[in-house]
């Protein structure tokens, strides 16, 4: 049977521009507006579950590609219903108000004020929050998953047959708007996540990184519901991936029952679904099969690609960005991907490609993949390159079995002293390296001042040494156990004077120190 005898289009006067349906318009809005919000919430996502949710590194990055997984997962449920039942425009809609309604969870999630009773600037009820990221999250997965098969091809569906000139123009300018969205939402969100808001306390301002996506994500319903009356609107003729998965297990079945040497054998193994498909979907259903394995190594690229969102992101956290004439936020790093597909697109089919091809060199697109592979697996090298000269200029931090302490003279004379099995002299006002300890240990200054000091494990400290009453005195800091993020400083002054210090340095205030006591640490952005 014709495929043409099936289908039945619901079509609506559309005014043409320029040799182009004006619906059109409506579709590529729409599909910029959702690349904005679906990649701009994505920017941040990472730096959320870190920084907001207080998750580490590693199980932050399992949940960042759980989600991403998702997404790329339920277009197949998302063709089975428009291809089945609702059709495109219908799923298309519904699953877009899904997909608004999980934004605008994410972005109130987001407000730390929500739970903050106390108003120290932190969440008091961290469930609460991750109920609401992960109900966010689980209906984003569905809308954009959802969605993404039937938006491009509802747009093809707006022209007719005599017009393949100007449905490959539409595809053309509709992949431009997937990057377009992309490239500003990528610039966009990292620098509204850098603000500071909130009603009680100034944190990182997430609520506003995922409300501007949020509010893109309405707009894009908006438009697209705005242009239902000039849709050329397909019905629902049954799903193509069910009949394929149901040609193939009849085939296998069929091939089963059989498998005695008494039936004569058939040229290929789908030819067992003979019986009951007709042969061009039997022969369609053989060249996919053949072409799903050059599809082999794809998933491979894909899991090192998307590692920009998570691992590259959290990399250039202990970097600090600073390129002279800009600060890259870190998760403004996944701009520079659809800057190069808008730069490099065109010049490799304009002057790249054609250059190949005048030098008789038979680069097909097989070939392309494999090239674009081998420069996607340099790139971690270098990205491992970064790593190792990064964990060269990292400090050992004690590991949850010992403890590391580091001893300041505050008196203005040498002192001898003895720290467990450590001996050393300070020097007036000056400070060892730090020492590692794995039990007690008796701190020894001098007559009269003897001190057993215990340790916590997985921590740092700085004992300085004051005299108090003619008598050596330890007094203990607890230092910091992690370097601070986007290549700053953590800075704090220590009081050895017998009066309280007000310390003030540029804009940066210290505070009040009393006499013997120590700020608490002050980040100095971009290590400046």
């Amino acid at each position: 049977m014709a495929d043409n005898d099936e289908k039945k289009k619901t079509k609506s006067k559309s005014a043409i521009v320029c040799g182009y349906p004006i619906s059109i318009f409506f579709i590529v809005v729409n599909e910029f507006c959702e690349r904005f919000s679906y990649y701009g919430m994505r920017a941040v996502l990472v730096l959320y579950f870190k920084y907001f949710l207080r998750w580490d590194d590693d199980f932050a990055t399992t949940i960042y590609h759980t989600f991403v997984a998702l997404c790329y997962l339920t277009p197949i449920l998302g063709a089975i219903v428009a291809d089945s039942w609702l059709g495109k425009f219908k799923t298309i809609v519904y699953l877009s108000i899904v997909y608004t309604v999980g934004q605008v969870i994410m972005a109130i999630s987001a407000i730390h004020d929500i739970t903050d009773t106390n108003k120290d600037g932190n969440p008091d009820n961290m469930t609460f929050h991750v109920a609401l990221s992960m109900v966010g999250l689980i209906l984003i997965a569905l809308g954009t998953g959802g969605i993404k098969p039937c938006v491009a091809a509802f747009g093809g569906d707006q022209f007719e047959d005599h017009q393949e000139k100007q449905r490959s123009t539409f595809f053309s300018i509709f992949y431009l708007s997937i990057n377009a969205g992309s490239l500003l939402s990528t610039i966009i969100t990292p620098i509204l996540r850098a603000q500071e808001c909130g009603i009680h306390t100034q944190q990182k301002c997430y609520p506003l990184a995922f409300g501007v996506p949020a509010a893109l994500m309405v707009v894009a319903l908006i438009v697209f519901i705005i242009g239902s009356g000039m849709y050329n609107k397909t019905a629902p003729q049954g799903n193509i991936i069910v009949k394929v998965c149901k040609c193939i297990g009849f085939a296998i079945s069929n091939r089963f029952r059989h498998r005695s040497s008494s039936y004569p054998k058939r040229e290929h193994w789908m030819d067992w679904a003979e019986e009951k498909y007709n042969k061009l979907l039997i022969a369609q259903v053989k060249m996919v099969l053949k072409v799903l394995f050059l599809y082999l190594p794809l998933p491979m690229f894909w899991a090192l690609f998307d590692q920009q969102g998570s691992r590259w992101t959290l990399q250039a956290t202990i970097m600090d960005g600073d390129f002279g004439i800009l600060v890259i936020q870190p998760d403004q790093m996944q701009t520079v991907n659809p800057i190069l597909i808008l730069i490099l697109v065109p010049v490799m089919d304009s002057v790249i490609y054609p250059l190949i091809s005048k030098c008789k060199l038979n680069f097909t697109p097989l070939k392309r993949m494999t090239v674009g592979m081998l420069f996607a697996a340099l790139a971690f090298v270098a990205a491992a390159l970064v790593q190792i000269q990064i964990d060269q200029t990292m400090p050992t931090f004690p590991s949850n079995t010992v403890e590391q302490t580091k001893f300041i003279n505050m008196v203005n004379r040498p002192l001898d002293i003895h720290a467990g099995d450590n001996n050393f002299i300070l020097e007036p006002f000056t400070a060892n390296d730090y020492l590692t300890f794995n039990k007690s240990f008796t701190l020894d200054l001098g007559a009269n001042s003897s001190y057993v000091r215990s340790i916590k494990n997985g921590t740092r400290s700085t004992i300085a040494i004051v005299e108090s009453a003619s008598l050596l005195e330890p007094v203990q800091f607890m230092d910091i156990t992690a370097k601070p993020e986007q290549g700053a400083n953590a800075i704090r002054f220590l009081n050895g004077l017998g009066s309280d210090v007000n310390v003030t340095v540029a804009d940066l205030e210290f505070g009040s120190i009393t006499s013997n006591n120590a700020s608490d640490y002050v980040l100095v952005p971009n290590g400046k």
